[in-house]
């Protein structure tokens, strides 16, 4: 399951480089690229169940494999996510 910024919402704004695409080890997964650990097991589950969440979950794992420009734009979105919801 993608992941990063493979997902959204980077996936809108972030052009496709061709580079291997980060995923979720997803048995259901129809994405295929690099093996990226989720923060906690049931992750790729709670994200199909929560389509808000798995943005936040995308956010969080550009912030933590993503290069320099991928995760300023993580950043900024993920600091409008929290500003928005207070």
């Amino acid at each position: 399951m993608a992941t990063s910024f493979a997902a959204e919402p980077l996936r809108s704004v972030i052009r496709d480089s061709g580079a291997e695409l980060p995923v979720w080890p997803y048995v259901l997964g129809k994405v295929r690229g690099y093996s990226f650990e989720p923060l906690y097991k049931h992750a790729a589950q709670a994200a199909l169940a929560d389509p808000a969440f798995y943005e936040l979950l995308s956010l969080v794992d550009a912030l933590r494999d993503g290069r320099v420009r991928e995760r300023k734009i993580a950043l900024d979105m993920m600091s409008e996510r929290l500003l928005e919801n207070g």
